[in-house]
């Protein structure tokens, strides 16, 4: 049986790429009702994508830029979706 190293799907901005680690590393979840990503303000999660992101990078990036990357979109994400009430 041949086995094969499964890659994150190809992303056309380095942005796209650090929400799709991100998320994979369980930091950030989106929204059910509108779609809105939120931070799950896990600091194991976010460690997680930083290691990852310098691991594996994508193509042009170095793993010190891509960990920026990933800790500069989390920045801009916030923890609750704009368009759901508050409580």
């Amino acid at each position: 049986m041949l086995m094969t190293k499964n890659h994150r799907p190809t992303t056309r901005t380095t942005r796209g790429w650090a929400i799709s680690v991100l998320h994979e590393a369980g930091a950030i979840r989106e929204c059910e009702e509108h779609g809105w990503m939120r931070d799950r303000t896990d600091p194991h999660a976010r460690e997680h994508a930083v290691d990852v992101a310098r691991q594996d990078p994508p193509p042009g990036l170095s793993p010190d830029a891509a960990a920026l990357e990933v800790r500069e979109v989390l920045d801009s994400i916030g923890d609750t979706c704009p368009e759901c009430p508050s409580d």
